[in-house]
């Protein structure tokens, strides 16, 4: 039987919203299974908003935990689990950047690929820090959007709903944090290593 219990968690057909109902029912397997699909994404977000991986690690942590104690209320309602979870990592950074907004916004370092050279890994730096510098200046609802959008690659229905706000709202806040992020760097295409082209 514990085997049979065992294959049923490890069953990747099953969706978020069961898995949470086997957790709230006692099933520590679900849990597990759950925290695999669901950390990292908490995680990504949480680090592309706030350009930092130890608070991103904080705010990954808080929102899993806050899903584990809503586990027992959760009423499937047509949302989604993963939008849920969206919903609370994106209000969790935005807290805390509203907190840190006296600490200047550093860029946090990336890692180092070992497979290109100096001078390439030099420039990817470079690049990735001026994108991360940009999103950091933007307001935090186009952010919100941009990550969700671009980097997450998320649907505007799927946003509208996480930010709780119309498709035509996202799709504005997109499209204004695009052309302040596009403005941003439109004068640093040499210094990045993008030439005239």
């Amino acid at each position: 039987m514990p085997a049979r219990s065992r294959q049923h968690a490890l069953d990747p057909e099953e969706d978020d919203e069961a898995l949470l109902r086997r957790f709230a029912s006692g099933d520590r397997l679900a849990a597990r299974d759950l925290s695999g699909r669901m950390a990292p994404l908490a995680y990504r977000v949480a680090l592309r908003m706030l350009g930092d991986a130890a608070e991103a690690e904080d705010v990954a942590q808080d929102a899993m935990i806050r899903l584990w104690r809503h586990a027992g209320d959760w009423r499937d309602e047509g949302a989604r689990v993963s939008t849920w979870l969206y919903r609370v990592v994106s209000n969790l950074a935005i807290d805390r950047i509203r907190r840190r907004r006296t600490v200047p916004l550093d860029a946090a370092p990336e890692p180092s690929d070992p497979a290109p050279g100096p001078e390439e890994r030099l420039t990817e730096t470079a690049r990735a820090r001026a994108l991360e510098a940009a999103l950091m200046d933007l307001p935090e609802r186009q952010r919100q959007a941009v990550v969700l959008r671009h980097l997450e690659g998320l649907g505007n229905p799927e946003i509208a709903e996480i930010m709780e706000v119309g498709v035509e709202a996202v799709e504005s806040l997109i499209a204004r944090g695009k052309r302040t992020l596009a403005a941003a760097l439109a004068g640093r295409r040499e210094e990045l290593g993008y030439g005239d082209a």
